[in-house]
């Protein structure tokens, strides 16, 4: 699964970064106007702990950013 935007953009520094608990690039932004910075904190925990899944992103600055989401095959039991 890929979830794209054609937004600002994750500077290079910042990329590694982005699925740690409360991690903003924009460190300007307060709670009330940007998010608690945990999203995909919790999408990192669903995918990996809980489906054994992979996530990862992809970013140009000034293009947009690129959320890619891997789940392993079901097995029927």
């Amino acid at each position: 699964m890929r979830i794209a935007d054609n937004g600002i953009g994750i500077p290079p520094g910042d990329l590694p970064h982005i699925f740690e608990r409360f991690y903003r690039v924009d460190k300007g932004r307060s709670r009330v106007s940007g998010g608690t910075g945990l999203g995909l904190a919790i999408v990192q925990q669903i995918v990996v702990q809980s489906h054994r899944g992979t996530v990862h992103a992809e970013s140009e600055v000034g293009k947009g950013t690129t959320i890619v989401i891997r789940l392993p095959l079901m097995q029927e039991r």
